[in-house]
């Protein structure tokens, strides 16, 4: 065994998406750090899917680079399609998708982490924490080298006791054939900490030249691309995009998945992990749907360098027989060449009760967590609690205050309390639907909202908090113009609304006056605004949004005001809920479990009422 020992101030555990945000933000924070994966050919792997955002997954990644973050830089240099989804609904749900070069993706990654000044890059499996009196002292490598350090932060992924499955076939390794990291869970028991099996799939890839695509509907890129970084100048990226492809099962495919359920290891028993409700794989969709006679499948490109097509909403783990006869009956794969069998995966992760908001342990100062094995799915869940783990790490080294984002901040201020105060017995997936306050928390002002945090903490340089604060300054000027400038009934003016379905005016009005109205918006009334300033493009997207849903964005706004004063209200670390009287037994059990921070965090825990939060409002207020 190895007598090697190296010091270190933070040990980076796996290096996917949520440990290298969490291994950039301690070394860009001056912490001397290492970053340990079981091959340093899967940097930033993505595994499954070949894209980045989608729905509210692209709101995390504009969170991310708002905080100083690096997934949206990456997925800026080397996607191949970018498109806004959901532009016919309110800006609340826009989210930005791209379609990524999965290996140009991780080579960048890759050369950014190699780059950046005290993050050494370590191929090798850590097989034990170090702990003592309750606190990290670092970690032992397999070949049994010792990293001390202050901090360590886990970001496994899927890696932990890996095992890829399809029909009766079971090899222990990770993602794409990839080792598994198959020791350090009995360190992690040995400490004390709960573990769960949680599973995930990925579809086959096919031999794009098998494919006959006039049998499919294209599905092409914007026009005008978005930066998913708030850095990134929107004329550096405007480019040839490739195409996507949409098909769909039917019938047959159903039949066949029908008459082999009993050959699927999902319903035999052989898979013994939960699964994600929101991502099923083709035979669950077909069992638990079966009033749909066909589903989506979006044929989508792995990159420039391969012909390899990723089979999008049809993941599997079907003998390999099965999915060759399934494949080959959705129009345009009827003579596909699969390259690789689609196939599930289980591992190991936690119960994220056992972390702080913060995301360290309760039990073990010092030892963070981030990413699938905090029970998540996706790389963007991943990425941001990786960021978050890395700055909060660092904060502690470092004898700073660590940052916990509330629900009426962030995406990620939501998928964190989720994960730590709801009970997740599934990989938890994160949706628009589960933000509250999701018309506050838009994509496009990610900036706005965290800018001055990520500056703060210092991920964000001088130059990128600067222009924040510029923007602000001009989007409110010129909501305050548009607000008193009068618009008179003359021909001009009639012609113009008239010419685009608008109705005409009976007496004068305000440019705000006419942006409230559906049809039209803040570009299209140019031409009747004489003396507009020459403005950046972000900054017209925020004044037009900020006017058309002013009344809405006012009454969340109260909202919030409202939740801050829950959050706002601190519980005792030391509260032993059985001294409050009348608190519900169920209450007890559930706060003493989870042991929430603040009266609002108690409040979102399953089985504590309203009753029993005015109960400890009561017991509060009399202390």
């Amino acid at each position: 065994m190895s007598r090697l020992i190296r010091e270190y101030q933070v040990v980076v555990v796996g290096a996917g998406h949520a440990g290298c945000e969490a291994g950039l933000a301690c070394a860009r924070l001056g912490l001397r750090t290492i970053l340990f994966t079981v091959s340093v050919d899967s940097i930033a792997l993505m595994p499954c899917n070949p894209n980045i955002g989608g729905s509210s997954k692209g709101h995390l990644v504009r969170d991310v680079d708002a905080l100083g973050g690096e997934m949206g830089k990456n997925i800026d240099a080397t996607f191949i399609q970018s498109k806004m989804l959901n532009k016919s609904k309110g800006p609340a749900v826009h989210s930005l998708r791209a379609q990524a070069d999965k290996q140009a993706y991780s080579n960048q990654m890759r050369k950014t982490l190699e780059k950046t000044p005290g993050l050494t890059v370590k191929q090798g499996e850590v097989a034990k924490i170090l702990v003592e009196d309750g606190k990290v002292k670092g970690a032992v490598t397999y070949s049994g080298a010792t990293y001390r350090a202050q901090a360590v932060i886990l970001c496994t992924g899927t890696y932990l006791k890996a095992r890829c499955i399809y029909g009766d076939v079971s090899s222990n390794t990770g993602p794409n054939g990839l080792q598994a990291a198959n020791h350090l869970t009995n360190s992690l028991r040995e400490l004390g900490i709960e573990i769960l099996r949680f599973k995930t799939g990925t579809p086959a890839r096919i031999d794009g030249n098998t494919i006959d695509y006039e049998k499919m509907e294209r599905q092409s890129g914007d026009r005008q691309v978005r930066p998913f970084s708030f850095s990134t100048k929107i004329e550096d990226i405007q480019k040839e995009q490739v195409s996507c492809w949409l098909t769909y099962t039917n019938e047959k495919t159903h039949e066949i998945i029908r008459q082999n359920l009993d050959r699927s290891p999902l319903y035999s028993g052989i898979i013994e992990g939960t699964g994600p409700r929101y991502c099923p794989s083709i035979e669950d969709k077909v069992v638990r749907f079966a009033d749909k006679d066909r589903h989506q499948v979006f044929i989508e490109p792995e990159g420039l360098y391969t012909s390899e097509m990723y089979v999008g909403g049809m993941s599997s783990s079907l003998p390999e027989d099965v999915q060759f006869a399934m494949y080959r009956t959705v129009p345009g794969l009827e003579n596909a060449e699969i390259v690789r069998n689609a196939y599930a995966i289980e591992y190991d992760c936690i119960n994220p009760r056992q972390l702080n908001p913060t995301l360290e342990f309760k039990s073990i100062e010092g030892l963070f967590s981030a990413g699938q094995f905090n029970g998540s799915s996706g790389y963007e869940e991943a990425a941001a609690q990786g960021l978050i783990a890395g700055i909060n790490a660092s904060m502690k080294i470092l004898g700073k205050k660590q940052i916990t984002l509330d629900r009426s901040e962030s995406y990620i201020g939501v998928l964190i309390d989720d994960l730590v105060t709801k009970e997740n017995k599934e990989p938890y997936r994160m949706m628009t639907s589960r933000a509250e306050y999701r018309l506050l928390l838009r994509q496009d002002n990610a900036d706005l909202r965290l800018r001055e945090i990520g500056y703060q903490v210092g991920l964000v340089d001088k130059k990128d908090y600067e222009y924040v604060l510029w923007k602000k300054e001009k989007i409110q000027e010129e909501i305050h113009r548009i607000e008193n400038k009068n618009i008179g009934v003359n021909e001009k003016v009639q012609d113009f609304l008239g010419k685009n379905n608008s109705a005409l005016l009976k007496s004068g009005a305000t440019l705000a006056d006419l942006i409230r109205r559906p049809e039209l918006n803040y570009e299209m009334l140019e031409e009747l605004d004489e003396g507009r300033p020459n403005l950046p493009w972000d900054v017209k997207e925020q004044v037009n949004i900020h006017i058309k849903y002013e009344g809405y964005i006012k009454r969340q706004e109260k909202q919030v005001l409202q939740f801050k004063k829950l959050e706002e209200k601190l519980l005792p670390e030391n509260i032993n809920y059985d001294d409050v009287p009348n608190l519900r037994i169920e209450a007890r059990q559930k706060l003493a479990l989870y042991r929430p921070v603040s009266l609002g965090q108690a409040s979102r825990i399953s089985g504590v009422s309203p009753s029993d939060i005015s109960v400890l409002m009561v017991y509060l207020m009399a202390k």
